[in-house]
């Protein structure tokens, strides 16, 4: 891969570190953790500033990225040129899966939206680490199901859901509630015009309940964004029911 000590590519980042195997020929336990974290066979990290692409819609897809740090939106535009914000991703997320499915191009573009750091896994490495390792196959898996089923909830939230509840679901989600992991009442700075493209409206509608949700104590909004838990009241309000 050409400007490993620069900039790789047209958009990339900056090769942060390259870190060897076990020596002496000695094969150790797979931890998906710590292949995950370091260089080798494949795997390069980078530095990605605000707004720096880890890859553009048309690009070939050649590569799966993992999010260590940062955060990272992923966007689609289509031939009218209107632009649509299909996922925002954090740490222990992947991107750019679609490469392993034979997809020859990037369907979507996939840029940070903070200073970031992800590691890109050439297709064929991560093809072989699939193949060979049980433990970070299951953990591939895991996280593909995560998605469909956060894919599956974003569809039932666009066809059922007002947009102020859809907001604050995308801000609970921007702020890491509800997953493992401590929440992060404080998230990076996210611009109206991208949380109206996350939610399908527009950015006077999003001003709008922005200043309903601080009117009513359930974020902080004043240069920097501080999501509460009990804006989570708003979206577990008339969720769908199952009738059992």
């Amino acid at each position: 891969m050409p400007g490993l000590r620069g900039y790789a590519g047209r958009e990339g980042g900056r090769v942060l570190k390259r870190i060897g195997g076990p020596k002496g020929g000695q094969k150790l336990p797979f931890d998906p953790k710590a292949f995950l974290a370091t260089e080798n066979g494949g795997r390069s990290v980078y530095r990605y500033r605000k707004n720096q692409r880890l890859f553009s819609q048309g690009d070939p897809a050649d590569a799966v990225f993992y999010i260590q740090s940062g955060k990272v939106k992923v966007t689609v535009v289509s031939e009218q040129g209107k632009e649509a914000v299909v996922a925002v991703l954090g740490p222990d997320e992947f991107c750019g899966e679609g490469c392993l499915i034979g997809q020859p191009r990037r369907l979507a573009t996939a840029a940070a939206m903070a200073e970031s750091e992800v590691m890109r896994l050439e297709k064929g490495a991560m093809i072989r680490t699939l193949h060979d390792e049980p433990a970070f196959s299951e953990m591939f898996v895991s996280h593909l199901l995560v998605r469909t089923s956060r894919v599956e909830e974003d569809l039932v939230d666009q066809l059922f859901n007002s947009s102020e509840k859809r907001l604050a679901r995308a801000l609970l989600l921007l702020a890491n509630f509800g997953k493992e992991s401590q929440p992060e009442p404080v998230i990076a700075k996210v611009t109206q015009e991208t949380l109206a493209e996350m939610i399908g409206t527009t950015r006077s509608r999003v001003s709008h309940f922005m200043n309903k949700f601080r009117k009513l104590g359930l974020i902080e909004y004043n240069g920097h964004l501080e999501i509460h838990r009990s804006l989570l009241n708003v979206v577990l309000h008339e969720d769908p029911h199952i009738n059992r």
